[in-house]
């Protein structure tokens, strides 16, 4: 390096002022010494950040417990074929709690429901957010299919699908955890009608089909939510009903003969209802501003069952439609209280 070169560097260096009068190994010494000062400096400034880093203040993890028995949890068991010797595949869509190896052997109260379909193919999805609460809190629900009114399949083949349904998940108890001593039934609207029905004539040969036919399909409790008890009126006066709602009780009917309108006359829950004959506890439930069902149905159907002494109670939602706004928290609660009293 030579004396000018050496000045430049001097010169373009603020570090090295105080340098210039070294000579010229002077300064190389003090400029490796100077490298080395940097060097150490930069690794000490990069583990002190590292430091400081594992000492920031993060929230604090929060631990919680496992759940072994997966207690409140629950599980869906989709399109079980339970049915196929009438032509059509029926299925049933099953909510059970979810169960370790722990509880495996827990049998669980069942609860039939009925979606409401004026008898023709019941939308088994519409109530699942509302079903599912009731397998967390330790039923089995199954909510069925049935065959459909409109397609050829008059009165009753709906009231037979649904019973060879509860039928069907009596056989198989064992597969689904039910305790097969403690069976209600449900429904809303046709489904409404369906349940009365199905409370009201429990193993009844005439409604029986050959499926599994040595199981029983009576039931230990029985929701109408806004169901039909007695249609009288119109089974007398077809040709005369509204136009839209006249293919449903056609297909209903069938045939055109007086046979089958006799036949169908059975499909009113008031018909089957006889004096001191034991049945099982009924909740009726319907709103006061329904405009698809009279709220006298479901008043009549009240009044008959206490009339008959059977064990009846029945609540009013007051301002209440047909479906919608009928339902709340409050309602879905005081629906569990009556189903735990009669089959817990």
């Amino acid at each position: 390096m030579t004396n000018n070169t050496y000045q430049e560097l001097c010169s373009g260096y603020n570090i090295f002022s105080d340098f210039s009068n070294l000579s010229l190994t002077e300064f190389v010494t003090a400029l490796r010494l100077q490298t080395c000062i940097c060097v150490l400096s930069r690794k000490r400034a990069g583990k002190s950040s590292a430091e400081m880093r594992l000492r920031m203040p993060y929230k604090e993890i929060k631990i919680i417990k496992n759940n072994p028995t997966l207690k409140g949890m629950a599980r869906m068991i989709p399109d079980v074929v339970f049915s196929t010797a009438q032509g059509v595949e029926l299925k049933m869509q099953i909510f059970k709690p979810w169960e370790s190896q722990e509880n495996e052997q827990i049998r669980y109260p069942l609860i039939v429901f009925v979606q409401g379909s004026a008898w023709t193919f019941p939308d088994v999805y519409y109530e699942i957010p509302q079903l599912a609460q009731f397998a967390r809190e330790g039923y089995v629900v199954a909510t069925l299919t049935h065959r459909n009114s409109l397609e050829g399949h008059p009165f009753p083949a709906f009231l037979e699908d649904v019973k060879t349904g509860i039928r069907f998940l009596r056989k198989h108890a064992e597969q689904y955890q039910i305790d097969p001593d403690k069976v209600g039934i449900w429904g809303t609207s046709s489904g409404g009608n369906t349940a009365l029905l199905v409370g009201l004539t429990g193993d009844a040969i005439r409604y029986k089909t050959e499926e599994y036919r040595e199981y029983s399909d009576a039931v230990k409790m029985v929701v109408d939510c806004f169901g039909p008890t007695d249609l009288t009126e119109a089974i007398d006066n077809i040709a005369l009903i509204p136009e839209n709602m006249r293919p449903i009780f056609e297909g209903l009917r069938g045939e055109d003969t007086e046979e089958n309108v006799e036949k169908l006359r059975d499909i009113n829950p008031i018909n089957h209802i006889q004096n001191g004959k034991g049945y099982p506890p009924f909740l009726i439930l319907q709103g006061n501003r329904d405009d698809m069902v009279d709220y006298s149905q479901s008043e009549l159907i009240y009044h008959r069952l206490l009339d008959a002494g059977a064990d009846a109670s029945m609540i009013c939602v007051d301002g209440a439609p047909h479906e919608g706004s009928f339902w709340s928290n409050e309602l879905l609660g005081l629906i569990k209280e009556f189903i735990d009293r009669n089959l817990s």
